[in-house]
């Protein structure tokens, strides 16, 4: 099944959060994760530039750390769901306000926009989507060794129903690799490139990946 672009919470084992981003493309799979200091981007890969003058919303920022937050989305929306956080606005707030100004995206395909945040030291996690006709921000509680996720065709409702009980990454390598090739992500067609941040001890930890 194609479900395009994925956000997911979770937590390790371990009692450790993680927040997920995978991209999974037919229109344009020549993308790539890059890492620099605590901020995650997707950009076209080497030879594929021009692909931003067919669409602008193919590079953007998809995880940033506000303070104790990680956020992770598939757009633009997550500088200024980062922002607001950062300056003292919480979660479920931040998430609501910054989606809903931008709305979903405007181009052929009237692509939602979705979202993930978690919290280092808390069992919270937030799923959110904005797409046309309706907007879902949800909290969850989260447990140890289970994932929830959000997608933007298809699996597009923040549920428990869309979850995975067996999630067993330790790292935010294979937090990485999970989110393209194990569990229930690994029905999910047309992986492009991954990013994931787990808890530890300094903060958050990174990793990327390109399949």
């Amino acid at each position: 099944m194609y479900v395009g672009r994925i956000v997911a919470i979770g937590m390790t084992q371990t009692g450790k959060s993680a927040a997920m981003y995978r991209v999974s493309s037919r229109s344009f799979p020549n993308r790539e994760a890059r890492l620099k200091g605590e901020v995650v981007s997707i950009m076209p890969r080497k030879g594929f530039e021009d692909d931003l003058g067919k669409n602008p919303y193919i590079a953007y920022n998809c995880i940033r750390i506000a303070g104790n937050f990680a956020v992770a989305t598939n757009g633009s929306h997550t500088d200024p769901i980062t922002e607001k956080i950062l300056s003292g606005m919480p979660a479920r707030d931040a998430l609501a306000l910054s989606m809903l100004a931008m709305d979903y995206e405007k181009d052929s395909y009237n692509t939602p926009r979705i979202s993930a945040v978690v919290e280092k030291g808390s069992k919270l996690g937030w799923l959110a989507i904005v797409k046309k006709g309706s907007i879902h921000v949800v909290e969850f509680t989260l447990e140890r060794g289970k994932a929830y996720y959000v997608a933007t065709y298809e699996h597009t409702v923040p549920c428990s129903h869309y979850a995975d009980a067996k999630f067993n990454a330790d790292s935010a390598e294979t937090a990485c690799e999970y989110v393209v090739s194990k569990g229930v992500f690994a029905q999910l067609e047309n992986p492009v490139t991954s990013a994931a941040v787990v808890e530890s001890d300094k903060g958050f930890d990174f990793a990327v990946k390109t399949v």
